[in-house]
């Protein structure tokens, strides 16, 4: 079935013409706006592109480099140096991170007859035989001998592509299980696993090197390793206490950072109430007060937190108080400034039916006017809370103490990406957390279904 639309006349459209002429004739920015707009936002990003050298930045990135932080965040590199020693024999020299106890078996790396060491990545197709005058770089099966004088290391004629001579130096890539920078005096190894590297127990604990089959045993059944404690108690202590990944003074940092959240937003909501009723024109009819509380908040807010964090800093020394106190300031400004717009748009009708009985202003408000705003408060302060558990990282990062520190002392060492990935994955869970808490609290305070 179709339904035929009615036509009108000249005269009915002369009419509604007249009649509405703002319908009819539209002024140029309602016809061109939305063109104009989006010209000036593309003539806008071009000049941002040129000016800030986007292209230039990209084509100069060290993509390279990056491909290696972001494989850091989930796997991990074993990094021993095999110097050459006079006595024609190499030597073993490991980094600090202590990946391996001391005379440990290690299944990649194993000495040979001539006093050298083989180093295989994933296979014996893909190995380096180490000696103080030759390696032997084998890939997919096939040996390429690098030889070894005191200028330089230099490649064989021929080397495929995974082979590189730099300089004096000879690199050999095997994409994700690493790589080995053959040089006069030593071999760098690089060999990355999938995972992260003791997590669960340093070389000293008891546990370390035990599979999970085992420590289930021992958690449940097993004998005690530790006569004194139960080996449940004796895993989670080593736990805590390992040297590399530090979960004791991580849990204690992060606990920190929402400390400071939450102390600095409980402050900032306790001053910014009251505060917000002499901002409020129509609770407060004085237009000085108004005024002078208003650009209060505007100047409290208006400053960064991280700009109070750094200002506190330098005032109390590193610690949670800077980045209290920091949250504290931006944050009575912001509540107050969303409270006072709350207490202007609130229904005089309450307000009026207190005062006819007589009753004081204080109790006006406390009847009248609480009642219709407090849902509305406490939300904003709920996602207040949620957010500064994000910003008290930041804020950590300048001296404020919390996680935020940590995390920046971890990137600063270049080579603890793995432990920047777990910080971030805590901070993450604990913003999931609290944003499903606050979204719960604040659909049951303002109705409808929590997000």
């Amino acid at each position: 079935m179709t339904t035929s639309v009615p036509s009108i006349n000249a005269a009915d459209r002369e009419r509604l013409r007249v009649a509405y002429p703002e319908v009819f004739h539209r002024s140029f920015l309602q016809r061109y706006g939305l063109l104009i707009g989006s010209g000036t936002v593309f003539l806008y990003l071009a000049i941002c592109f040129f000016a800030f050298n986007v292209g230039p930045a990209f084509m100069q990135g060290q993509w390279d480099r990056a491909s290696i932080y972001i494989q850091d965040w989930y796997s991990w590199r074993a990094q021993p140096r095999l110097r050459y020693e006079d006595d024609g024999s190499v030597r073993v020299q490991w980094s600090n991170r202590g990946q391996y106890a001391e005379g440990a078996d290690i299944f990649w790396l194993q000495p040979t007859q001539n006093r050298g060491y083989k180093v295989t990545y994933g296979s014996d197709a893909n190995r380096l035989d180490v000696t103080p005058t030759q390696v032997d770089v084998y890939v997919n099966g096939t040996a390429y001998p690098v030889t070894i004088t005191e200028d330089a290391a230099t490649a064989p004629a021929g080397a495929p592509s995974a082979i590189v001579q730099d300089g004096n130096k000879v690199i050999v890539h095997y994409g994700f299980a690493g790589q080995a920078e053959i040089r006069t005096s030593q071999v760098y190894v690089q060999r990355r696993f999938l995972g992260w590297a003791n997590f669960l127990f340093d070389t000293r604990s008891e546990f370390w090197g035990k599979g999970w089959g085992e420590l289930i045993s021992l958690a449940t059944v097993g004998d005690r390793l530790d006569p004194a404690r139960a080996n449940i108690s004796h895993m989670w202590g080593d736990f805590l206490e390992n040297t590399v990944w530090q979960h004791a003074d991580i849990f204690s940092k992060l606990a920190q950072t929402l400390v400071m959240a939450f102390v600095g937003t409980l402050f900032g909501t306790l001053l910014a109430f009251p505060f917000a009723f002499i901002a409020a024109r129509n609770i407060t009819p004085n237009r000085a007060a108004n005024w002078l509380m208003k650009r209060s908040f505007d100047f409290l807010r208006s400053i960064d937190m991280l700009i109070w964090a750094l200002f506190f800093t330098r005032s109390f020394g590193p610690g949670p108080i800077p980045g209290i106190a920091a949250i504290f300031f931006t944050d009575t400004g912001a509540l107050g400034k969303v409270y006072a717009e709350a207490l202007e748009n609130v229904d005089d009708k309450q307000r009026e039916g207190v005062k006819s009985v007589g009753a004081n202003p204080v109790i006006v408000n406390r009847f009248g006017v609480v009642p219709q705003v407090l849902p509305v408060f406490i939300s904003q302060s709920l996602y207040f809370w949620e957010s500064n558990t994000r910003s008290a990282t930041v804020i950590g990062a300048v001296g404020a103490g919390g996680i935020g520190l940590k995390l920046l002392e971890a990137m600063g060492t270049n080579a603890d990406w793995d432990k920047v990935a777990y910080m971030v994955l805590l901070i993450l869970m604990v913003v999931f957390l609290f944003d499903a808490m606050s979204n719960a609290i604040r659909s049951r305070l303002i109705g409808g279904p929590s997000h």
